[in-house]
């Protein structure tokens, strides 16, 4: 029976404050996580109200690569005529 008092002693003593540090750094971090991510969300929601213009920059986009491409293929076939 003493060394039933004993080892609860220990557990009080010793592991119980052990338990509680680790615990108070996970839930730190938490708060630090929960922090980041609510700030990634107002960004994204502010970059959301940015993104008025989108769909006609990229179809400017889209034609400027199929510029792009057709230019590419046309300088391929020459080469490919000057190499073989």
């Amino acid at each position: 029976m003493v060394l039933w008092w004993i080892g609860n002693a220990i557990l009080l003593i010793v592991v119980l404050p052990v338990v509680i540090a680790l615990l108070n750094r996970v839930l730190a971090a938490l708060e630090r996580i929960r922090g980041a991510a609510d700030q990634i969300l107002a960004g994204g929601g502010a970059l959301a109200g940015e993104l008025t213009g989108l769909p006609e920059a990229l179809a400017a986009t889209d034609a400027a690569v199929h510029d792009v491409a057709v230019g590419a293929v046309r300088y391929a076939g020459s080469v490919a005529k000057l190499l073989g």
